[in-house]
């Protein structure tokens, strides 16, 4: 009876071995914390200068759990979970959801591409972030545009996608990904986009879409939340429009480890109450040209310009079309790998009768047309 049992045990123990090999889950994260000077923030019928410890200044701190499983033929079972949560308070990111940032299961081959279904970033972020400020490994959410108003600092996620991206061909890829409303109205609160990119040698290309349908009045059951893209600060022009369009494309040239790049990107919002507009057009035009410099082993130089060019129709109380200009400026030292400090300095000045400044991450809007926000952070990567 025992040599049975020892025989069986040893027999479970290869066939759980073999699985193994095949199958992968990994734990991983980011965690992102600092402290920030804002020179002016108005809030409550005062203001000031502001200090505030931050998480998420770069990359939004985040846990989750990823895995894979071999079907055969080349094709893998994948997944992601992905939680966000702020680093100084402990509290629940993407409006206290276990898993905001992504929730997804698919498939995926070498031969036919990718598939997946759940909570995902839309075609603007996949094909043409990676080659902006807002990239992952740059200036990310405190760069973002007036208002992340193209989305690019991914402050929206779809929820009830479904993503296709093609496998990749030469350095040409491309895909695309349609959020339902889950409602009899069909095209309440959903949204789609499609995008491309290239990569050749030092070159490398992206453009994409995106289009969001009748967001304003929905439920957090379509692909937009109400409370959630209001947290992030972009609720206003997302929520108040009956169709947001955004279209972005960016070229980057890279060598010797130095990259240069210039972004475009132009978002409009129909039927938007934004800037006093009674229901008319709200439109950005961005342009960005960004660089990151090597300037020793360890130490890199990031540097970014954006003029955006804003358009209000049918205004009540803002006669001038707004313009902002922004400078971003950020020196990050990495300790190793997976640990880094960085230090970053922005500033931002508007023109136009009652628009304000309002760096996104500062704490809040200035009170006059400039705001300077200067930060020193800790990142660390497991």
């Amino acid at each position: 009876m025992k040599t049975t049992n020892l025989i069986g045990a040893l027999a479970a123990a290869l066939l759980s071995s073999s699985a193994f090999a095949q199958n992968s889950v990994t734990l991983y994260g980011l965690i992102d914390a600092g402290l920030m000077y804002t020179n002016n923030v108005s809030k409550s019928g005062a203001h000031g200068a502001l200090f505030q410890a931050t998480s998420g200044t770069i990359n939004g701190s985040r846990f989750g759990i990823r895995g894979r499983e071999s079907l055969g033929n080349g094709v893998k079972a994948v997944f992601v979970l992905e939680n966000g949560f702020n680093a100084q308070n402990g509290k629940l990111g993407q409006d206290n959801r276990l898993f905001g940032r992504e929730a997804w299961v698919g498939l995926t081959s070498e031969r036919y591409g990718f598939a997946a279904v759940g909570r995902q970033y839309d075609s603007v972020v996949d094909y043409v972030a990676p080659l902006s400020a807002e990239a992952g490994s740059f200036g990310k959410t405190s760069f973002a545009h007036p208002f992340d108003n193209d989305n690019l600092a991914d402050s929206l996620r779809f929820s009830n996608a479904v993503k296709y991206a093609s496998p990749n061909v030469g350095g040409l890829q491309f895909g695309g990904l349609y959020a339902f409303s889950n409602s009899t109205g069909f095209n309440a609160n959903r949204a789609w986009s499609a995008g491309a990119s290239y990569a050749n040698g030092p070159l490398s290309l992206g453009a994409g879409y995106l289009q969001i349908d009748h967001a304003g009045g929905a439920t957090g059951s379509g692909a937009v939340d109400i409370t959630e893209s209001a947290a992030n600060g972009v609720g206003g022009f997302t929520l108040a429009a009956d169709v947001q369009r955004v279209a972005a494309g960016a070229v980057r040239y890279d060598v010797n480890g130095a990259s240069l790049a210039f972004v475009y990107s132009h978002s409009q919002f129909e039927g938007s109450t934004a800037f006093g507009s009674t229901g008319g057009h709200v439109s950005f035009d961005n342009y960005e040209l960004n660089g990151q410099y090597p300037l020793a082993s360890r130490l890199k130089l990031g540097l970014a310009f954006v003029y955006t060019d804003g358009h209000v129709s049918d205004t009540r109380s803002y006669s001038v079309n707004p313009k902002w200009q922004q400078i971003d400026t950020q020196l990050v030292y990495s300790f190793s790998r997976r640990t880094d400090v960085y230090l970053e300095g922005i500033y931002q000045h508007v023109t136009g009768a009652h628009y304000v400044a309002f760096i996104d991450t500062a704490g809040g809007a200035s009170s006059t047309a400039t705001q300077v926000v200067a930060t020193v952070g800790l990142r660390t990567r497991f």
